[in-house]
């Protein structure tokens, strides 16, 4: 009989699309939304997405939202939540959306497709691509 692990999967996208631009947040509410996933059902919680699109080669200081420096500052701030509900035992596993940019529909919404990839379509490196490389070669 084959067992099963019983986890709770979870996709937000705190700075992005709730309080869009305010990345002061998404450490505080990462860590709010999967803590109280945890206490109600006792299980463990991977986010299975999270992220924010970036224009390649778009950059600002300070970092705005569809700029590469954004991604990167998204991500620095989930990382910080991740470390720390990882820690508290609340939290087994992220993956961010997405490894690559993606076609979609035209949309008012979307510049020029799915721009939440670590790659562009060509499959060339955002800032995003190389930070999360060190992140991932850093878990253990």
């Amino acid at each position: 009989m084959a067992q099963f692990l019983d986890v709770i999967c979870i996709n937000r996208y705190f700075g992005w699309y709730s309080d869009t631009g305010h990345s002061e947040l998404i450490t505080y509410q990462m860590i709010k939304e999967v803590t109280a996933w945890h206490e109600k059902h006792l299980k463990p919680v991977v986010v299975t997405e999270y992220g924010a699109g970036a224009l390649a080669g778009l950059h600002t200081d300070p970092p705005v939202v569809w700029t590469e420096d954004y991604q990167v500052v998204l991500m620095e701030q989930n990382f910080k939540a991740f470390d720390q509900l990882r820690e508290m035992g609340y939290l087994i596993g992220e993956m961010i959306w997405n490894f690559a940019d993606f076609a979609t529909p035209q949309e008012y919404f979307r510049p020029t497709g799915c721009m939440k990839g670590v790659f562009t379509r060509e499959r060339q490196p955002k800032f995003a691509a190389h930070f999360l490389r060190r992140r991932y070669a850093q878990l253990t």
